[in-house]
């Protein structure tokens, strides 16, 4: 990209995207969210509020006509987008084409395919609950006939990653389940066996494991891996209090991140 730089107007009310919960002051803010976040360009970005909002709060009428006509004309995300990155002059020719090759290869996909790339930005911004509606929509509509087991594998799995973000590790066993009932993976079945002993207790964690008829080496060998994990984040925990001068402060921050994680 030429510049990430602030140069134009700051707007004084920042447009504010619902669905990751971002504020935007200013065109350049909008074009390094439209670049970095390729797959979150929908009906949250391309509508009449943003359309207004360049007019009303960065004070470009031009630009607000562009956008509106082609809302109107309803001819496709680049066509939205394209004319904001003109405007800030925010791309090289280079990275313009490469992002509207981008942008093409995602229109041609699927709705499901779209929506699941959106869940997993944001699982990886840690927006859990969100995350857990984006899939579950996926699952209520599922299609087997259009997209294969791998696809709805991953699905669960993902799913299972959202709900264990969120603490609820019975539902994340179970969608870890169902994951490896699709596709046999070897990742997917550590998932399960790791997430089991945080809501079963010893006797019930055994059963399952003699349930599942599982290799006692393979069980082992997560275990082990599981134990390393939990001394690692343990260690990084001491190392982010010493740190730390105000623990109230740190706790703060701590249930701010769990409420983000928890709103949808």
């Amino acid at each position: 990209m030429s510049y990430d730089l602030c140069l134009q107007a700051q707007a004084k009310r920042p447009y504010y995207i619902e669905n990751v919960r971002t504020e935007i002051y200013s065109l350049e803010e909008l074009c390094f969210y439209l670049y970095h976040n390729v797959c979150l360009i929908d009906e949250t970005i391309m509508n009449e509020k943003l359309c207004d909002w360049v007019r009303d709060e960065l004070g470009l009428p031009r630009l607000y006509r562009q956008l509106y006509e082609q809302l109107e004309k309803r001819d496709g995300a680049a066509f939205f987008v394209m004319p904001i990155f003109r405007e800030a002059g925010y791309l090289t020719s280079q990275e313009a084409r490469e992002f509207q090759e981008k942008l093409a290869r995602l229109e041609i996909q699927s709705e499901d395919t779209k929506q699941k790339l959106r869940a997993d930005y944001l699982v990886k911004e840690q927006m859990y609950a969100r995350a857990v509606w984006e899939y579950r929509q996926i699952l209520k509509r599922r299609n087997p006939g259009k997209l294969g087991n791998q696809f709805y594998a991953a699905i669960w799995s993902n799913l299972g990653a959202a709900y264990a973000g969120l603490f609820q590790f019975r539902e994340a066993a179970s969608c870890f389940l169902s994951s490896y009932k699709l596709i046999k993976s070897k990742e997917t079945f550590r998932k399960y066996v790791s997430v089991l002993p945080l809501y079963l207790n010893e006797e019930e964690y055994q059963k399952e494991l003699a349930d599942l008829r599982a290799d006692t080496y393979l069980i082992q060998k997560i275990q082990e891996h599981n134990a390393k994990l939990c001394q690692e984040a343990e260690e990084k925990a001491k190392q982010l209090l010493q740190g730390t001068e105000n623990e109230a402060e740190l706790l703060e921050e701590l249930k701010e991140e769990y409420c983000r994680s928890t709103k949808i």
